[in-house]
């Protein structure tokens, strides 16, 4: 069995209400290990709860499993870093950077240790001992996926990391991910309204439709890596991008033209 052959997550007509309000209408998708999915969908289709539901911030109907079995250890299995980089002010980088390991119980110095070789792969080194303050929007955010995947969870959840970042700095950053993404081979779920970032960085997508949310689409992405520089992948990218902005407007707008 190849490693893209093995499930690890799989979601199975997963559904949440809260009161009267429907937000998720029965959603099923899996992810492979060493795979890097997309959840793909409007604004307010649920995309985040689904997250919620995954690291057990609340709770829902259906079957989640993980690697088989129910997943009901929800907080050993995923790695998850948020919209925002939620870096502390009052910490250092390094200790940004160590606070998931904390948390868990090791040491702050064997922390450090663990986490001090990973800078230069992320473009921090020398900036150890910088304050947030002090770092630009795309270092914060790579500061916050050090955080995030040195605590060397089964599975990365990444709900719209670059979403709250100027367009020139977040495509520098969908390149950067990519690039690390091939070189570690991490099982990713992410979440983005972002079409292009999606097919950039994605094995498959699964688009939602608007709330309560189902999955209308999955979509292949069988382009070759690393996925920039050629004017025909530029071509091939853009007409899977089309498709899936067919997908969406076709799905978040009735034939009365009111949204649904």
């Amino acid at each position: 069995m190849t490693r893209l052959a093995m499930t690890r997550l799989e979601l199975r007509d997963v559904r949440k209400s809260f009161g009267a309000l429907d937000v998720l209408s029965g959603v099923s998708l899996d992810v492979r290990e060493g795979e890097f999915v997309s959840i793909l969908g409007p604004s307010g289709a649920g995309k985040s709860t689904l997250f919620q539901l995954l690291t057990g911030a609340i709770k829902g109907e259906g079957e989640m499993r993980f690697d088989g079995a129910p997943l009901d250890d929800h907080g050993g299995r995923f790695a998850f870093m948020p919209q925002r980089d939620a870096l502390m002010p009052w910490r250092r980088v390094i200790d940004n950077a160590t606070l998931g390991l904390e948390v868990q119980g090791m040491k702050r110095r064997a922390a450090r240790l663990r986490v001090a070789p990973l800078f230069a792969a992320f473009g921090l080194a020398g900036f150890e001992r910088a304050w947030p303050a002090e770092l630009s929007g795309g270092m914060r955010q790579r500061a916050a996926l050090l955080r995030t995947v040195v605590q060397e969870r089964d599975m990365l959840l990444l709900d719209e990391p670059f979403g709250a970042l100027d367009a020139l700095t977040r495509a520098a950053m969908q390149r950067w991910l990519e690039t690390m993404w091939q070189a570690n081979r991490w099982t990713a779920l992410l979440i983005t309204h972002d079409v292009r970032e999606a097919v950039l960085l994605s094995d498959r997508i699964y688009v939602l439709s608007a709330r309560p949310a189902r999955v209308v689409a999955e979509v292949a992405v069988p382009l070759p890596r690393p996925r920039g520089g050629s004017a025909a992948l530029a071509r091939e990218a853009a007409a899977i991008e089309t498709g899936i902005l067919d997908t969406l407007l076709g799905e978040t707008n009735s034939p009365t033209g009111e949204t649904r």
